[in-house]
């Protein structure tokens, strides 16, 4: 993440990789601050074992174009909602790539979901991984069911 501040949001996206049992790190690699950590931090991520990087950024946001333009890895970003804007300004920040530097985005603090994607990435390579994300998804059809019956018991 770009800051320490952003963790409020980024820390659904850890709790997400640990609720499938998915080793990760976190850091703060700011893109304007500490340009030369993001550089070395992109360029050795694949050859550390990282095989996706979630980017969660607010404002200006370039922090996970930046690192986008420098790994082959696949990059989610997060846009993470400041007290100005709303987080309009990271979405269209991060949303905006040019053309052949790809960042996949996920909603203003959407980092849950940042997490649940890194994980069906990763479970293309991990036939459990995957079983776990197909059982996920079907606890979420199941949870669905029971909020309807409830809302159909209470009328």
């Amino acid at each position: 993440m770009g800051s320490d501040s952003d963790w409020r949001v980024m820390s659904d996206a850890s709790q997400a990789l640990t609720d499938f049992g998915i080793p990760h790190e976190v850091e703060v690699v700011s893109a304007h601050r500490t340009p030369d950590k993001l550089m070395s931090y992109a360029r050795e991520a694949r050859s550390r074992g990282i095989r996706v990087i979630i980017a969660g950024a607010g404002g200006a946001a370039h922090l996970p174009g930046m690192v986008a333009s420098m790994t082959a890895l696949p990059v989610v970003g997060v846009p993470v909602p400041l007290a100005y804007l709303d987080g309009m300004d990271s979405l269209l920040s991060i949303v905006q790539m040019p053309a052949g530097i790809p960042v996949a985005t996920v909603s203003i603090g959407g980092a849950r979901n940042a997490g649940l994607l890194a994980a069906r990435i990763l479970g293309t390579a991990d036939a459990d991984l995957a079983d776990r994300v197909e059982a996920y998804a079907r606890d979420l059809e199941a949870q669905v069911e029971q909020k309807n019956e409830r809302l159909k018991g209470s009328l």
